[in-house]
């Protein structure tokens, strides 16, 4: 298998959008691994001094403007042989800082309060590489679990150019904390190729990412992936080393529920061999439905359950 490397530049990036259409910039084979770096945000949300700004994302700022809204993503990877209805798997190696400071703010009209603040109000977060900290302007120290808020495949080509900003069936905006390194998130594949981008890096962020910013930051994540083409899926899935998590994204937080659940009662019969009745309960008693964020116009859910109770049925 081979190793490779993608470095964030305005060459390399897609500002704002996924789309079908997007040119590869490297194309690799099933298993191999991808390095990939990325940076984050608008020239209005820049630091200064002590803080410096990657080369990369000056240079950015000063050639290119978003071509939609949203999130400046490194890619795509093409997957050879992929194909529409397979199934990517990106087993998540590593994921390490790329830079030494991360942003969040608050702003009128936007989060899960948009009338109750007035007024921005933008704070620049130094991130300690040693001892993984960010520390807070008042003084707290948060411990920092990175991870990339959006990867994706490429939508459909019907689809046309899309804003990364509400997740959706090929992934995308998902803002999962859990995706952490270690983790493995299978993405449905919609077009040949599969086309794999990523981006919107998280120093840390709770579920619900309420005001609609993590700790935004540049990462470095290495990524090996792998077809899989016995899997079929219509929702993201992801597995960490001790649970299986089922995805749904919709304007409607309710349906969400209804799509993420009802993926987990799919999942556990087919794996298990119990009767859907006997799943729905199992849900009851031991999964966790939690709210993976509720900011990005397509609200998110996620539903996890411990591995070890995924055990074939006795009768």
């Amino acid at each position: 298998m081979a190793d490779y490397r993608i470095d964030a530049s305005p060459e390399s990036v897609h500002w704002g959008y996924f789309d079908a259409g997007l040119s590869p910039l490297l194309t690799v084979d099933s298993g191999d691994t991808v390095t990939i770096s990325t940076i984050s945000g608008g020239p209005e949300v820049m630091p200064k001094p002590p803080f410096a700004i990657p080369e990369a994302l000056s240079t950015l700022h000063a050639t290119q403007r978003p071509k939609l809204p949203g999130h400046i993503c490194t890619g795509p990877v093409e997957v050879r042989g992929a194909k529409a209805g397979h199934v990517l798997e990106v087993r998540i190696k590593g994921i390490e800082l790329h830079y030494d400071w991360g942003f969040t703010y608050v702003a009128p009209l936007k989060g899960a309060l948009p009338d109750d603040f007035d007024e921005m109000h933008l704070m620049h977060i130094p991130l300690d590489r040693e001892r993984m900290t960010g520390r807070m302007r008042w003084g707290l120290e948060l411990p920092l679990k990175p991870f990339f808020g959006v990867m994706a495949v490429a939508p459909p080509a019907s689809w046309g150019a899309l804003s990364t900003l509400p997740p959706r069936r090929n992934g995308g905006n998902l803002d999962n904390k859990e995706l952490v390194a270690g983790t493995t998130l299978y993405l449905p594949i919609h077009v040949d190729g599969a086309l794999f981008s990523v981006g919107d890096g998280h120093g840390v962020q709770g579920d619900g990412e309420v005001c609609v910013t993590a700790i935004e930051t540049g990462l470095i994540g290495t990524f090996e992936l792998h077809l899989r083409e016995n899997m079929r899926l219509t929702w993201p899935l992801a597995e960490t080393p001790t649970h299986i998590m089922t995805m749904a994204f919709d304007p409607d937080l309710d349906d969400c529920v209804v799509i993420a659940l009802r993926d987990m009662i799919h999942l556990i019969v087919a794996r298990t061999g119990i009767t859907k009745a006997e799943a729905y309960a199992l849900c009851s008693l031991a999964a966790d439905l939690r709210i993976t964020q509720v900011v990005n116009g397509n609200k998110g859910v996620h539903v996890m359950l411990d591995k070890s109770l995924l055990q074939k049925a006795q009768r």
